[in-house]
């Protein structure tokens, strides 16, 4: 009996993270639910580390019918809070403690944060361009109704049209949270955000 209890302490050992009370204390996960995002981590990632390529592979793995690889791309940048170029499990959970169980303004900032690049605190109509163009090569070309080539800039158009407040070409953190906060309908477009995390 010894010798099971002490396998078992030990499969319990290899499925915990490093830095469990701190993971604790920087998330919204229960311990248990810390434990089974790390053995699914370390599933697919071994090593512990998630370069961009494998990211993007994994990803690509939930929308076979389009190609998430730029999505992917910012997705990734967007994890990869310390801009270390391979995200850790503490980066990985950190981010989904966010947008699973974060406050909305928590979960707006993450947004923002996606769709502002180039990281300069401002979101340009080339950026959500950007953002939108993969979002549209992801979902595929099978959706029905089948999207017009114009949808991303469309979309793109409207979002202009509500979140730059002062006209200025550009949209701030600021005018970003109070447009959204205030807004029903782009709160519950969003929607398409939270569907592809």
């Amino acid at each position: 009996a010894d010798g099971g209890d002490a396998e078992l302490e030990l499969s319990a050992v290899r499925h915990q993270p490093e830095g469990l009370e701190q993971l604790l204390a920087q998330t919204k996960f229960t311990k248990k639910e810390l434990q089974s995002l790390y053995r699914g981590f370390k599933n697919e990632c071994p090593g512990g580390l998630v370069d961009e390529e494998t990211f993007k592979l994994i990803y690509a793995q939930f929308f076979p019918q389009g190609d998430a690889s730029t999505y992917a791309h910012f997705l990734f940048d967007a994890f990869d809070a310390d801009r270390s170029g391979a995200l850790c499990f503490q980066d990985f959970v950190v981010g989904l403690s966010v947008l699973l169980r974060g406050t909305v303004h928590q979960k707006l900032k993450w947004a923002f944060n996606l769709y502002d690049i180039n990281k300069d605190g401002y979101i340009t109509k080339e950026e959500m361009l950007e953002i939108m163009k993969s979002i549209y090569d992801m979902m595929g070309r099978c959706t029905h109704p089948t999207l017009r080539d114009s949808a991303p800039a469309e979309h793109v158009e409207l979002f202009f049209q509500k979140m730059d407040r002062n006209g200025d070409g550009v949209v701030t953190f600021e005018e970003f949270l109070e447009t959204c906060q205030k807004d029903e309908d782009i709160m519950s477009s969003m929607q398409i955000f939270e569907n592809v995390i």
